[in-house]
């Protein structure tokens, strides 16, 4: 768990706090994502979670440890770091860079050689291809799965990703979310994330926390923060299309009608959202597409868009 309690940061010859009284919990195995105007306060907020930055006022915990006690070294060793542009180290292999924690903390040759294999596989990089590559012979994409895999080498509780996708190329940038998205899922950590972009946001997240001004706006999860923003400048952040991104994170399933779908097109994956259920309806012109649970209609989708969010 990561947890800040009136956290703020306010730097020399600054007329106000780059980050003011930010109260706000990351529970033990979710994702936060922290999204806002540049200049906000996000990655003040992220840095104070590894001591990089250090507040002026309240403080940051992490496990229930308040981080300001913690030797700096020690809880960066146990804090997984993913940045903008990855910050492999260029003369070192990309087994040479996922073995960097592993080696500062002693473990065994042969432990951090069938670690690094094991991350390199989680990753999707193949470790007989991979594993002896510099970092200048690998794609961006390459680059930020080897970040990951270094990030996640120790098998550290928390993670926290500054724009870790920034430097990815739109086309491979989907894909990636989903595969980090899917990995973080399976491996229980607790993870604070930076970014600017309202839809990996709202991929990314468990929770979205907005933030503006240095003080946090508005954190909810992705649906609600879509369905229902807080004040106008939530509805702005997150643009006129809220209700359509909102629809990329209902399955269709759980809005299918019973019944069969006569010769309405079908929708393939098991996992598709309702977001997908309106391309299909555009692409056929149909008001209705098939599912294995039934189908889905236009009225049923405009309805699932505007409900207000669970309480």
């Amino acid at each position: 768990m990561i947890r800040f309690e009136g956290a703020g940061k306010t730097y020399p010859g600054q007329a106000r706090p780059a980050l003011d009284a930010l109260d706000l919990t990351v529970e033990a195995g979710t994702t936060c994502v922290l999204i806002g105007p540049s200049g906000c306060g996000k990655s003040t907020a992220l840095q104070m979670v590894n001591r990089l930055v250090v507040p002026s006022t309240g403080r940051v915990l992490v496990e229930g440890r308040d981080v300001a006690g913690l030797d700096p070294i020690a809880l960066r060793r146990r804090i997984g770091y993913v940045l903008q542009g990855v910050g492999l180290f260029p003369h070192r292999t990309v087994a040479q860079n996922v073995a960097t924690v592993p080696g500062l903390l002693g473990w065994a040759r042969a432990r951090i050689a069938e670690r690094v294999d094991a991350m390199l596989d989680l990753v999707g990089l193949d470790p007989t291809e991979f594993r002896e590559r510099r970092p200048d012979a690998l794609s961006g994409g390459q680059r930020q799965r080897v970040g990951v895999a270094r990030a996640l080498a120790a098998d550290p509780p928390v993670l926290l990703m500054d724009e870790p996708f920034g430097a990815v190329d739109p086309v491979a940038r989907a894909r990636l979310q989903d595969e980090v998205r899917g990995i973080l899922g399976k491996l229980d950590k607790t993870v604070l994330m930076v970014t600017h972009d309202i839809d990996e946001a709202v991929r990314m997240g468990d929770t979205v926390a907005l933030m503006r001004d240095g003080r946090l706006v508005q954190a909810a999860p992705p649906a609600a923060l879509l369905a229902a923003p807080a004040d106008a400048f939530a509805a702005e952040f997150v643009g006129g299309d809220r209700l359509l991104r909102r629809l990329s994170l209902l399955p269709a399933r759980d809005h299918a009608e019973p019944g069969p779908a006569g010769d309405a097109p079908r929708l393939s994956a098991a996992d598709a959202s309702l977001k997908d259920a309106l391309a299909l309806m555009l692409a056929s012109g149909r008001d209705r597409v098939g599912l294995e649970e039934g189908s889905v209609s236009l009225s049923r989708l405009r309805a699932a868009a505007e409900a207000a969010p669970p309480a």
